[in-house]
């Protein structure tokens, strides 16, 4: 490098470089002045100030020169700027002059002044590739620790004793990346889906591995003639896979042998049954009056005036329908009394809509909170019905807005109540018939009434199973229907289960009925596939069967 002075010697300024600095090492030049005083002078601190006044040397006088810019403007005619520079030895060799005389070494100065000089370029350039390299090396490392905490984390922090056949469990090799990463419970909660899919779902993937004859029984809920558990009760609920059995007081005479019997039929059964009886109380619907005596009937509890009554007997009703073993009372009866008919001595909770659901709910409650299935009846209701459903076809001639009003409130409050122990697990349709809303059919064959009103209008998407489709109501323009032609059409108006077949050859003959309706299209396999999903959907929230996906 040169000083200031050095430079002003040369001949003028179109043989003259630029005063201007050129990085001779750079493709561009700047347009800052030379600072030709050595380099380690140039990155002095302002801090370093006073270490520079204690020296004399010409070097110093030359950087204090070397401070004053002149513009390009000063330089007179003939000055232009470099555009890109030359190498050194080129330059001198165009200029003319031999190469610039190295500058005299600088005093010797103490070594707390020196420590202060800054590191040249090459040493710049040279720490910042060792900075470099420890980062890459870091970020390597960290990488290292991420994969060993993924792989062994499990197993250094795992709070659980894993048995040997826990811990010998592999994917069918060795090694630590094969062996399963949950612990036994952890595989559990996965196989009981029911917190990751809903009943419902879990239930259509388990009726996707059904039989049809599976299916189909899954529809029935079956009587039987007998007092024991006989050969022709085994063959509906063996081999013909019935989905529930319903009991009267007649079959159940003592504690022991009702509990025996029915532990007969679910040691039989290929999947759970739903076992049902009307146990209401009072004189008329008490069907373990022999075994339990004398149980409240809804009109009794009503009059008490206190709900907490109705809860009372829910509990108790619950406990000694479970000890025998039944999982479902259909009970209690939603019906407003309005008529005093036939259906409604002793089994209502009441004359108005919120007599009825203000009693109704403390008594439901309490029997599903126990862990029974309730069933509402009748369905759209019989409060204004004078005659017997099982002799002849009711008829009610209200109107439209007073049916919605009265009859179907207490309905459409239960399947809307944002309660889930009030939300009935199954409802009862009856065979009434309202000519406002259906002119034609039975309430429970009728497709405004099952599908349009309670599923769409009102909501529900539960159970719904038929009144005894062998009762003298089942009638349309008053010619009696069969059964197997009722179960059919009892389907497509919406219902899931169909209650009536006595004996094997009357289960028998419905079974076949609705095979020759799919072949024909009379009804479809989804509206099969629906139903069935919905009685195991009710069967695995009741917990009567486990809530897992089908076994192969």
């Amino acid at each position: 490098m040169t000083s200031r002075d050095e430079q002003s010697e040369r001949p003028s300024p179109s043989n003259h470089p630029p005063e201007h600095s050129m990085d001779l090492n750079s493709s561009r030049a700047t347009s800052q002045p030379i600072n030709t005083f050595p380099i380690e002078l140039q990155n002095y601190h302002a801090s370093d100030q006073p270490i520079q006044q204690n020296f004399s040397s010409p070097y110093l006088q030359a950087a204090k020169a070397s401070q004053q810019t002149t513009l390009p403007e000063q330089k007179g005619p003939g000055w232009a700027t470099v555009s890109r520079v030359m190498p050194v030895k080129q330059y001198n060799q165009v200029n003319g002059h031999a190469q610039v005389p190295p500058s005299p070494p600088l005093p010797a100065q103490p070594l707390s002044q020196q420590t202060s000089v800054i590191l040249s370029a090459p040493a710049r350039r040279t720490k910042r590739h060792r900075m470099r390299t420890i980062f890459i090396l870091f970020l390597l490392l960290l990488i290292i620790l991420v994969a060993l905490g993924a792989i062994l984390g499990p197993n250094l922090f795992a709070n659980t004793h894993r048995t040997k056949s826990d811990s010998s469990t592999t994917l069918g090799a060795a090694g630590p990346f094969v062996k399963a990463p949950l612990n036994a419970g952890q595989i559990n909660a996965i196989m009981h889906l029911a917190g990751y899919m809903k009943y419902k779902q879990l239930a259509s993937l388990y009726v996707s591995h059904m039989t049809l004859d599976e299916e189909l029984g899954q529809l029935i809920m079956v009587e039987y003639a007998d007092t024991y558990y006989s050969p022709d009760l085994n063959t509906m609920i063996n081999k013909f896979h019935a989905g529930g059995v319903i009991m009267y007081e007649f079959q159940m005479q003592t504690f022991n042998q009702t509990k025996h019997d029915i532990a007969q039929m679910q040691q039989h059964a290929s999947i759970p049954l739903l076992v049902s009886t009307d146990e209401e109380g009072g004189p008329y619907v008490h069907r373990l009056s022999h075994i339990y005596g004398y149980r409240m009937s809804a009109t009794d509890i009503a009059n008490t005036g206190n709900p907490n009554v109705a809860t009372q007997q829910g509990h108790k009703a619950a406990h000694d329908l479970l000890s025998l073993g039944i999982n479902e009372n259909l009970a209690p009866d939603v019906d407003v009394n309005l008529v005093n008919g036939y259906d409604m001595v002793t089994r209502t909770f009441g004359n108005t809509p919120q007599s009825v659901i203000t009693y109704a709910s403390a008594y439901m409650k309490a029997l599903q909170g126990d862990g029974v299935v309730a069933c509402i009846k009748h369905y759209p209701g019989l409060g204004d019905a004078a005659p017997d459903a099982h002799t002849t076809l009711p008829l009610v001639k209200r109107t439209k807005d007073q049916i919605y009003a009265v009859e179907l409130a207490p309905y459409k409050a239960f399947i809307q109540s944002p309660d889930r122990l009030l939300n009935p697990g199954m409802i009862m349709p009856t065979d009434v018939l309202m000519p406002a809303i259906d002119p034609v059919y039975p309430a429970e064959l009728s497709h405004i009434f099952m599908t349009d009103i309670l599923r769409k209008e009102f909501g529900y998407d539960g159970v719904v199973l038929t009144d005894a489709l062998y009762m003298k109501g089942v009638t349309i323009n008053g010619s009696q229907v069969s059964m197997p032609q009722a179960a059919v059409m009892a389907l497509n108006a919406g219902n899931d289960m169909l209650l009536g077949p006595t004996g094997a050859d009357q289960m028998l003959a419905m079974i076949n009925a609705l095979k020759a309706a799919l072949q024909n299209g009379a009804l479809s396999k989804a509206r099969v596939d629906e139903a069935a999903a919905r009685i195991i959907a009710l069967k695995m929230e009741y917990h009567l069967m486990p809530a897992v996906p089908p076994q192969e």
